[in-house]
């Protein structure tokens, strides 16, 4: 296999290569250059030099299982789907980091006050409540519950403050959501970030939105998503570590860490090595 990596994590997965457009285009996947197109039936197809991988259609998105042998199928995201809600593909940003980095940093919600003021947090509100989290025997997936946070304005169509309920998932390395509260009573947003990996050290995010928002309107919405994670940007590409350190000792972790501490124990159960650092 021509990659830059054999871990199975990724060659065995579905990685997303990006929209699930039709006009032909290239890409960027594990360091090597893939052509993307759809037939005139509507098949995906992915080529490498000379030779065809697998490829599916999936939530506005092509993804690509690069040893044409998936270890699992494709995660599901009924809220994409589901009646009411409105879906917007927010675009590609590239990051020049480890894609677990960028995962990580989804599920961090201490850093709302510091790297988003006003937005999702603002001194003094900076404690994080605790949660809840577990991996689902049945899907190996990673839950983070009841979550809470006081934040100013948690989306484009919030313009108060008030405490915001989180929940987080972690379906893949390199796909997470995030559900939080809608502006519709007692529903639920969700988030999917998925990360195209260009390399161990490079990423694009791909984010996907499913909401109940009867009130902004598509720009609004992608740009609130962009100022988000623009604030994020230089702080991921700031980090000592471009690639995530998985030994214990690398980086101290507080309470409010408990979703990287169960992120971090179950790359290491999967031994995860693309975007890793090594041990010293």
């Amino acid at each position: 296999m021509p990659f830059v990596t054999d871990d199975p994590n990724m060659c065995d997965d579905w990685l997303v290569v990006g929209p699930a457009t039709a006009e032909p285009r290239s890409t960027r996947l594990l360091g090597e250059t893939v052509r993307l197109w759809t037939d005139a039936d509507g098949t995906p197809q992915c080529r490498l030099g000379d030779e065809l991988l697998l490829a599916q259609s999936r939530y506005g998105y092509l993804w690509v299982c690069p040893s044409g042998q998936p270890a699992r199928p494709l995660f599901e995201f009924p809220e994409y789907s589901e009646p009411g809600r409105r879906t917007i593909d927010c675009g590609g940003i590239g990051v020049a980091v480890s894609g677990l980095r960028v995962i990580e940093n989804f599920l961090d919600m201490a850093h709302f006050p510091f790297v988003h003021p006003d937005y999702l947090g603002k001194v003094p509100h900076t404690e994080v409540a605790q949660y809840q989290v577990q991996v689902e025997p049945a899907t190996g997936e990673i839950w983070a519950t009841d979550c809470r946070f006081w934040q100013p304005r948690a989306s484009a169509a919030h313009d108060t403050s008030s405490e915001v309920l989180y929940k987080y998932r972690v379906m893949q390395p390199f796909s997470a959501m995030l559900y939080k509260s809608s502006s519709r009573a007692g529903e639920l947003d969700a988030i999917g970030l998925f990360l195209q990996p260009i390399d161990d050290e490079h990423v694009i995010a791909h984010t996907m939105l499913a909401y109940f928002d009867d009130h902004s309107s598509d720009a609004e919405l992608i740009a609130f998503q962009h100022t988000i994670f623009g604030q994020d940007k230089p702080i991921l590409e700031n980090h000592a570590f471009k690639r995530m350190p998985l030994e214990g000792r690398a980086e101290t972790p507080t309470r409010g860490d408990t979703s990287s501490v169960t992120y971090r124990r179950w790359l290491r159960e999967r031994g995860m090595r693309f975007g890793v650092r090594p041990a010293a």
